[in-house]
């Protein structure tokens, strides 16, 4: 049986970071609906703030030091992305968005994503739908239809009675466990091909190239 892999990137800044906790509830949940499918299902967990030297140095010299170049292989490769950001100025954080940015426009097409966010208020619920959904619609992702928001209340005895967060997180997660049962397994690629986190057809040349400004 082919193990169904999943990243998850987290864009929490702060240690311990409820970004993580949430992204972690969510990788949780969903493999353990993959596992009660029959399916093998392996997490990888990327912390950006561990590698936003790197996503910085990327953007400013087109090259992806190994650290770096290890998270977008995993990002690429993977057979569903688990995507959670902090909401700064009701938006995706900058770290959040500059990873994005040194992704090929193309790697994540088709690909199932779970969207989830977190803010210090409810208030900020909506920056799934107009912010970050749009972001991966670009990108020809494809987003489940729930997106997991969770507030500062939400981890404390004050948050929803209606749709507590662990009834949300269930939502999501089924709906990525049905997506990536549906989906024939990812390749995962060679490592060292500059295609698989370049893109297809794209090698170094291209970055000098644009770099050079040609």
């Amino acid at each position: 049986m082919t193990t169904r892999r999943i990243a998850v990137v987290s864009a929490g800044l702060s240690n311990p970071s409820s970004t993580r906790m949430l992204a972690d509830r969510l990788a949780a949940e969903t493999a353990r609906l993959l596992t009660e499918q029959g399916v093998d299902v392996s997490i990888d967990v990327i912390e950006l703030r561990e590698i936003a030297h790197d996503i910085t140095n990327n953007l400013l010299t087109g090259f992806a030091p190994p650290a770096l170049e290890t998270a977008i292989n995993t990002v690429v490769s993977a057979d569903a992305l688990i995507a959670v950001t902090p909401i700064f100025s009701t938006s995706y954080s900058g770290l959040f968005k500059s990873f994005i940015d040194v992704l090929d426009p193309d790697s994540l097409t088709g690909k199932p994503v779970l969207i989830g966010a977190n803010a210090g208020t409810a208030r900020h619920s909506l920056a799934i739908d107009y912010a970050i959904r749009p972001l991966f619609a670009y990108l020809h992702a494809e987003p489940v239809s729930t997106g997991v928001f969770a507030a500062s209340s939400d981890w404390g005895g004050a948050g929803d009675d209606v749709a507590p967060l662990a009834k949300r997180v269930e939502k999501g997660a089924k709906e990525l466990a049905d997506a990536i049962s549906r989906r024939e397994a990812a390749d995962p690629g060679d490592p060292f091909d500059p295609a698989t986190y370049l893109g297809e057809g794209r090698s170094f040349g291209h970055l000098l190239g644009g770099l050079a400004g040609e």
